[in-house]
């Protein structure tokens, strides 16, 4: 029988992270890159597995989960290997007069423990990639995959599992009732990807705790198309847009056209 994961279940796994993280060893620049590399290794060692995850939840192609998922998230992690030295380095600020003659620097500091909650369409990217900005910046990290891609929410648990440090890094999976229970806690950032709907539960749930929030939320991305294009390449790019990656599923894919009534027939 499968253990029901409730606030109880919930509260003790974010003690146990404080616990971790208040020890201090999140905050290394050496565990934050082992994590980084330990990431990029899983990718590599792991595509075929991910692909296939992929295919199962979405039939993603082969080459659009390589592109997109697994490509973009790579780009990230790299990104964050060459740039984390400077990002921690603390940086000379101003003082004013009232404070003379002091001087004063600002430090860049791990916020603590954090929740990412992320979405099916792009399973994998849109949850690994504000795991591993969190684990860049110190945090210790609990990661909700979305239950609407199963197969890509279970590997990532084996996954995460096996490459990383679960003393600080933990995956939940589960659907509403989990996500409840994990909202019920004190978080100190919460990044949520996804729609409006469920967005404001979540900065509802967070405003009892006063934690701040990111919201990553799909919208509506309107085409403007003037009467005076060359109507062939617009259609076409209108189209790559919308159907050329994720079957129409990116939040950024065209969503509706805004054109003069003249233009609009031919258009269509």
């Amino acid at each position: 029988k499968k253990m029901v994961f409730d606030g109880e279940a919930a509260s003790s796994l974010v003690k146990e992270l404080r616990v971790s993280f208040s020890s201090g060893k999140t905050r290394s620049y050496e565990w934050r890159i082992s994590q980084v590399k330990a990431l990029l290794k899983m990718m590599a060692e792991r595509e075929d597995e991910i692909v296939d995850a992929l295919r199962s939840d979405l039939a993603k192609p082969p080459l659009e989960t390589v592109v997109y998922e697994i490509g973009m998230f790579k780009n990230s992690c790299e990104l964050v290997l060459r740039e984390l030295k400077q990002w921690m380095t603390p940086e000379k600020a101003k003082t004013s007069i009232t404070t003379f003659p002091s001087s004063a620097e600002i430090i860049p500091e791990p916020l603590g423990v954090v929740l990412v909650i992320s979405a099916w369409n792009y399973p994998f990217l849109l949850s690994l990639d504000p795991v591993v900005g969190a684990i860049a910046a110190g945090n210790a990290v609990v990661l909700k995959p979305s239950e609407i891609a199963p197969a890509s929410s279970s590997l990532l648990a084996k996954l995460l599992g096996e490459y990383l440090d679960n003393s600080s890094i933990r995956v939940v999976e589960g659907a509403v009732d989990e996500t409840t229970a994990l909202l019920q806690q004190k978080w100190d950032k919460i990044f949520y990807t996804g729609n409006g709907k469920v967005g404001r539960i979540v900065m509802a749930a967070a405003a009892k705790h006063l934690t701040p929030v990111v919201l990553e939320l799909g919208g509506k991305s309107p085409t403007v198309v003037d009467s005076n294009v060359n109507l062939e390449v617009a259609a076409r790019r209108i189209i790559s847009g919308k159907w050329g990656c994720n079957n129409g599923q990116a939040c950024i894919s065209p969503d509706y056209l805004i054109t003069t009534k003249e233009f609009a027939p031919k258009l269509v």
